[in-house]
């Protein structure tokens, strides 16, 4: 039984993340190479703005916002699971090698299987699925010991070089393509957000839906698998069964944000931890807020680094990984 009062702590906590989402939103609308003031934000939202204003806002700004802020939340989630399958808290979609295999199978697809605008759209968060799904099956083929089941720290050094030999396979790939083609898939390496259109909301929208209750049904599940494997056999846990399944779940979520906002490390390292910190260890406590926190870390990187320098601006990868870079070494220390 979790005590009434961590319970009122989680929902107090939730709230202020939703209030320094909307917040951000709020500012994030006004801000960028075409300004908006803030004070023509409610009228034009409600309809009443000129062409110029609607188009910023309906065209332009929202549907990065929402963006960000939905594949934020899916990498977050992505992260939780990972860490709580694998008992490691090092565990994150990108810096274990999940996220360069999706980028691959983008590139490839992207580079040899030309089609048309409309079914790229929801066709590229399937790609990025097979891509992520067949090197995070290599990631444990390789990391797991018949003897002593999955290692954690196994698991991690076997993440990292797969990443750095996607990384190369993706060099490799892009060194004799278009030069437009480079281009593109040099902005997705460094997570610039380039699906900044309402129908790539659509297209990863749904994955959330169907996979944020999924992970919140398993979490006690994942609470179990946490524990030693002698102590989850004990109480009735299919071990590999469920980490097999939640891998998958992690995998979707994370193939589903990165192949709309390109190659994003950290933010499932970072809420998870934060998440963690302030409400706990328990699942059900805590993923809840880390998706929330992993949403507003990329918004909030995503609106500082698209206004620092105009009119590109700094990609959110890029930003995340200045201050994800830091924590990943204060971890490693740590841990």
């Amino acid at each position: 039984m979790i005590h009434p009062a961590l319970i009122k702590k989680q929902r107090m906590i939730l709230g202020i993340s939703i209030l320094l989402i909307l917040v951000t939103i709020f500012i994030g609308m006004g801000l960028g190479y075409s300004s908006l003031s803030y004070d023509r934000l409610v009228p034009t939202l409600l309809g009443q703005g000129t062409f110029k204003e609607e188009f910023v806002l309906f065209s332009v700004r929202l549907p990065r916002i929402l963006i960000t802020l939905l594949a934020g939340m899916a990498l977050a989630l992505s992260g939780a699971i990972l860490q709580g399958i694998t008992r490691n808290d090092l565990a994150d979609p990108g810096i274990i090698g999940i996220n360069a295999g999706a980028g691959v199978a983008i590139a490839v697809f992207f580079l040899f299987f030309p089609i048309e605008a409309g079914p790229f759209v929801y066709l590229l968060p399937l790609v990025a699925f097979g891509g992520a799904i067949l090197t995070a099956f290599l990631i444990y083929l390789f990391a797991y010991n018949k003897n002593s089941g999955l290692q954690p720290v196994s698991l991690v050094l076997t993440g990292v070089g797969f990443s750095f030999a996607l990384s190369g396979a993706m060099i490799i790939l892009i060194s004799s393509a278009e030069r437009t083609k480079v281009d593109f898939i040099a902005k997705w390496l460094a997570g610039n957000i380039w699906g900044t259109d309402w129908p790539f909301i659509w297209a990863l929208l749904p994955w959330l839906v169907l996979l944020i209750p999924f992970t919140l049904y398993k979490a006690n599940r994942l609470n179990l698998l946490g524990l030693s494997e002698p102590v989850a056999i004990g109480v009735g846990v299919s071990i590999e069964k469920e980490r097999i399944i939640l891998l998958l779940t992690a995998v979707a979520l994370a193939a589903s944000a990165v192949s709309v906002t390109g190659g994003i490390s950290f933010i499932g390292l970072m809420a998870p931890h934060m998440a963690k910190a302030l409400v706990g260890p328990r699942n059900q406590l805590f993923i809840p807020v880390a998706i929330l926190l992993g949403g507003w870390l990329l918004l909030f990187a995503d609106t500082i680094g698209r206004n620092i320098i105009e009119p590109s601006g700094v990609p959110a990868g890029i930003m995340v990984s200045l201050i994800g870079a830091p924590y990943f070494v204060y971890l490693l220390l740590k841990k």
